[in-house]
This record gives structure tokens, C-alpha cells and sequence, in this order.
């Protein structure tokens, strides 16, 4: 890991709140080094615990024990407030470009020990897109979730459930939150269906179904 710049844009966590998820993002900006500036700027009010190099180079910017800006709105199962019950990592990427090598391998070898921590379960290890479907697209289509599942660092589904179940009761059941139709599917689709497009299909509803039947949310605190 190298050393650390340590970002002022952190606070407390709220109401003794333990992270008990993790959030995936991508910086969507040109350079690491333009998004570690931004992540550093008290101006800004943006921050993440993590910030990892196109190369792999893994910085810490704020104390996992503290809570860091990076989620916004948005919510998963009955957590509203994620910025206290979360740790955040920024992944150095325009947005649109293949995640290196490197940097894929830095994530991995990231996750483990921040999981073990705070007793985090791979279901919990989500995209920032999943807990903000009207907002994010990140880590977007081209990050490589399926590759994390197989670490045991997030999940995939393994087999296909019932087509004929509710949609939108699935995605709920898994922890995604309410939002408009269209954009609860882009989310689901862009995490598990990457370059689906088009109306709610079989195979949407028949993934849904598998996963929450694996990985219902346990909801951790409500903070509402």
C-alpha cells in the first residue's frame, strides 16, 4: 500500500454505525492523480477510504473507522445513511475503459482483510450503482464482478430462478431500493446482465429470483 494523503473530508460515523457493506466506484476522471486531488479537497466534500491506481497502487485516504463521503444518496435493504455503514473504493477509471490487470489484482488482495475487519459477506459487496439506480452507473458494465464471485469477494448467480417471479419483489428482497422501474433494471442489468438492453425480459426476473433467494438483505440497522 503506499503512503497515504490523507483526506480532511471525513466525519463520524452516525449513531454507532459499524460498516457492514462496501462500495465500489469507478473516479470517472482523466488521471488518478486528478481524482486523488479531488478526493483530497475540502472544497469538493468528496472523499472514499480507498483510492486504487490504474497500476495497482492502493491508497488509503481516510481511517476505515470514520465515515467517508462517497455514497450519497441512495440506500440498500433498510441502510439509508451508506456513507455510515459502508467503506468506499475508488477505482481509478474514466468510465468507459477496461479495469487493468493490476488494479483488479490490488482490489482482490484489498478486499479480504476489510471484509474480515467488520465481518463483511460478499453479498454486501456492492457497486454504487446498486445502491444509487437513479444516479450511478459505477463501476458500469465493463467491471468484472463475476471475477470478484469466484474470490469469494462478492456474488454471481450460479443458476437461474423462477422467470414467472416478480420482478421488482426479487430486486427489493436482494437490497436494492425503490426507484423508477427502468432504472432498478439498468442497475441489476449493468451488475448481472452487463450489455442487456430492452424491456424486462425472462432472464432478468429468472437472475432476481436465484439471488434473492440466496442473498436476501439482512437490512443491518435502520438509520431513519
Amino acid at each position: 500500500m503506499a503512503p497515504s494523503q490523507l483526506s480532511p473530508n471525513f466525519g463520524e460515523r452516525r449513531d454507532g454505525a459499524r460498516p457492514s457493506l462496501i462500495v465500489i466506484h469507478y473516479t470517472a476522471m482523466p488521471t488518478c492523480a486528478e481524482a486523488r486531488a479531488r478526493l483530497c479537497d475540502p472544497e469538493a466534500e468528496v472523499s472514499a477510504h480507498y483510492l486504487i491506481s490504474e497500476s495497482g497502487e492502493v491508497e488509503a485516504l481516510v481511517p476505515e473507522e470514520a465515515r467517508a463521503w462517497h455514497a450519497g444518496a441512495g440506500g440498500w435493504g433498510a441502510i439509508t445513511d451508506v456513507n455510515s455503514h459502508s467503506i468506499g473504493i475508488e477505482l481509478a477509471n474514466p468510465g468507459d475503459a477496461p479495469f487493468p490487470e493490476p488494479q483488479m489484482a490490488a482490489l482482490e488482495a484489498l478486499l479480504p482483510g476489510i471484509m474480515a475487519r467488520w465481518a463483511i459477506s460478499p453479498e454486501r459487496v456492492i457497486g454504487h450503482s446498486d445502491m444509487a439506480p437513479e444516479r450511478k452507473r459505477d463501476p458500469g458494465p465493463r467491471f468484472d464482478w463475476r471475477r470478484l464471485a469466484l474470490g469469494g469477494l462478492s456474488v454471481w448467480p450460479d443458476m437461474h430462478g423462477d422467470p414467472e417471479t416478480d420482478f421488482a419483489a426479487s430486486a427489493r428482497a436482494l437490497g436494492y431500493p425503490d426507484a423508477a422501474p427502468d432504472a432498478r433494471l439498468a442497475a441489476f442489468r449493468l451488475r448481472f446482465r452487463p450489455g442487456a438492453s430492452g424491456p424486462e425480459a425472462a432472464a432478468d426476473r429468472a437472475l432476481a429470483a436465484e439471488l434473492s433467494r440466496r442473498f436476501p438483505v439482512d437490512g443491518g440497522q435502520r438509520d431513519t
